[in-house]
């Protein structure tokens, strides 16, 4: 079964930096896509950030400019640098891995990680 680990979440001031790290493991072959999601308290799970095998990504609006998402294909890991943070940033976030094909070439569902709390402070 594959799993997702997170690391890097914590709290911050207003302004300051956090990086967010994901890695996948178990029997996998490969990745189509990984990316973030975050959830605020009494909203939505909101999209931050996607990035392919190919290294194309996307950004909700509400964070381009202040958010990089990257990725190791080597390593499984896809990482998201966050800049700038404002405390409307304040969320669980998410990693997520989708078209995870396994060692023996199977497609499985995607995969969502336990979530890292991000607080930011103003």
């Amino acid at each position: 079964q594959v799993q997702l680990v997170e690391s890097g979440g914590g709290l911050v001031q207003a302004g300051g930096s956090l990086r967010l790290s994901c890695a996948a493991s178990g029997s996998i072959f490969s990745i189509n896509a990984m990316g973030w999601y975050r959830q605020a308290p009494g909203k939505e799970r909101e999209l931050v950030a996607t990035i392919n095998s190919a290294g194309s990504t996307n950004y909700a609006d509400s964070v381009k400019g202040r958010f990089t998402i990257s990725r190791d294909n080597a390593k499984n890991t896809v990482y998201l640098q966050m800049n700038s943070l404002k405390p409307e940033d304040t969320a669980v976030y998410y990693c997520t891995a989708e078209g995870v094909v396994t060692i023996t070439r199977t497609l499985e569902n995607g995969y969502w990680g336990q979530g890292t709390q991000v607080t930011v402070s103003s």
